[in-house]
């Protein structure tokens, strides 16, 4: 009898043990919870940028759209001469898959006219940031820094005078033509530009251009010499930011480079670009 107590206890205890065990282990396995929040974390991990690659700068620029904006350049009797001048002058870069650029000068009779294209390919390396987002951020300084006037009909701040494109004497006079009262070759009032006009020449936004753009228009002397116009275009596609720096500066002292007809050129060029990175 006591042999049979002595067993039947030991049975109960073994039987215990193992319940304990069991219960303890919960059902679940060492790699339920090994990483917890992992998947949460590779889907918080931003996209990358559509563009992996940039154009050839220089040969980003067709002769047809150098033949508009370098007028002089048809006017290069070397055909040697002409075809460097076609070809342009690389940027200096360590990175070619991050930023490239390219820059011509062109000497005629009437006017220099310099042209650069610069693309920078933006790269995030934070994961919860995406390239598109990096290369807005980007734009958004560059705009800052562009310090458009507000738009037509809005108060500029502090009272000041917002400064348009079209504030010299002779803001639609061709290269060629003295800023006079007279009319311009082109039909145009040389110094009666509409309010209208001068607005719409304005530094401002563009909203038909990449996914945001905007333009600038700089009219600047150097004491004797004559007016040189700077107009800008600034456009940014997923995440590639493209600079355009078009400047035109005539020979004869007292005349004025044609805002419509630079910014026009200035903004067709972009289009092209913007159509090239689209395909």
């Amino acid at each position: 009898m006591q042999r049979k107590a002595y067993v039947t206890g030991t049975a109960a205890l073994l039987a215990a043990l193992l319940a304990g065990c069991t219960s303890g282990s919960g059902g679940d396995s060492p790699t339920d919870n090994a990483n917890p929040g992992a998947a949460d974390t590779a889907s918080a991990v931003a996209q990358p940028g559509k563009y992996r690659t940039l154009p050839e700068p220089c040969g980003a620029v067709g002769h047809d759209s150098l033949d508009s904006l370098l007028p002089g350049i048809k006017q290069i009797a070397d055909p040697t001469q002409r075809d460097k001048a076609y070809q342009g002058q690389a940027a200096l870069t360590y990175d070619t898959e991050r930023k490239v650029g390219c820059h011509w000068k062109v000497e005629s009779a009437d006017a220099t006219d310099r042209l650069s294209v610069d693309f920078e390919r933006v790269v995030s390396y934070d994961n919860t940031v995406s390239d598109d987002d990096q290369a807005k951020t980007l734009f958004e300084g560059k705009e800052s820094a562009a310090d458009l006037p507000a738009p037509s009909g809005s108060s500029p701040a502090s009272g000041a005078t917002a400064p348009t494109p079209t504030s010299s004497p002779s803001s639609s006079g061709s290269p060629s033509s003295p800023a006079t009262g007279d009319a311009s070759p082109s039909g145009s009032p040389s110094g009666s530009s509409s309010g209208s006009a001068a607005d719409d020449l304005q530094p401002r936004v563009l909203s038909d251009l990449g996914d945001e753009a905007y333009i600038d228009d700089q009219l600047g002397s150097s004491g004797s010499t004559a007016e040189q116009r700077t107009v800008t275009v600034v456009f940014r596609t997923s995440n590639v930011v493209v600079t355009i720096v078009y400047e035109e500066q005539p020979t004869a002292v007292g005349t004025v480079p044609d805002s419509k007809e630079m910014q026009d050129r200035a903004r067709n060029l972009a289009s092209q670009l913007d159509d090239t990175l689209g395909g």
